[in-house]
C-alpha cells in the first residue's frame, strides 16, 4: 500500500473553508479539472467529469460536518489503483481563526503502474487542487 499527504494554509476561516469544501458535490465549485460533479444515492455517491470527459465515481464513507472532514473511496476512474481511500480535511490554525488548513491525504495499492509513479500523481493532484482552493477563495469577498 503507497500513500501521501498534502496540506495547504488558507486564506479564510475553518468554517468559511468548510462551507466551499464540505459538500460532496462541491469539487466544480473550486476545482477547474473537475468541471461537473452529480450526485446519487443520497448524496453519498458523486459521478465526476473531467475536462477531457473521463468519468470518475466515487462514494463517500465517513462524513463529520463538526470535524470537518470527509473520506471516500474511489469506485470507477482512469487510476492505476485499486483500494483507494482519501480524507479531506479542514483544520483550525491556532491563533488565527482567519486562516484554515486544508489536508488532502490518501492511500491506495498501485496497479499496473509503479509506487513512485502513483504516489506523484495523487501528489500533484492533491497541491494542484489546494492551490485551485487557495486562488478560488483569495477571489471570493
Amino acid at each position: 500500500m503507497a500513500s501521501t499527504s498534502v496540506s495547504r494554509l488558507m486564506p479564510a476561516s475553518p468554517a468559511r473553508v468548510w462551507r466551499l469544501i464540505g459538500g460532496f458535490g462541491s469539487l466544480p465549485d473550486w476545482l477547474p479539472f473537475i468541471p461537473e460533479s452529480t450526485l446519487a444515492e443520497g448524496g453519498r455517491v458523486r459521478r465526476l467529469k473531467n475536462p477531457d470527459g473521463d468519468v470518475i465515481v466515487e462514494r463517500m464513507v465517513e462524513f463529520d460536518d463538526t470535524g470537518r472532514y470527509y473520506t471516500y473511496t474511489i469506485v470507477q476512474a482512469p487510476f492505476p489503483v485499486v483500494d483507494y481511500l482519501s480524507t479531506l480535511r479542514v483544520h483550525a490554525v491556532s491563533g488565527d481563526g482567519d486562516v484554515a488548513e486544508v489536508q488532502w491525504s490518501g492511500r491506495f495499492v498501485p496497479e499496473g503502474a509503479g509506487d513512485d509513479d502513483v504516489v506523484a500523481l495523487f501528489t500533484d493532484i492533491y497541491r494542484e487542487g489546494l492551490d485551485a482552493l487557495h486562488e478560488t477563495l483569495e477571489q471570493q469577498p
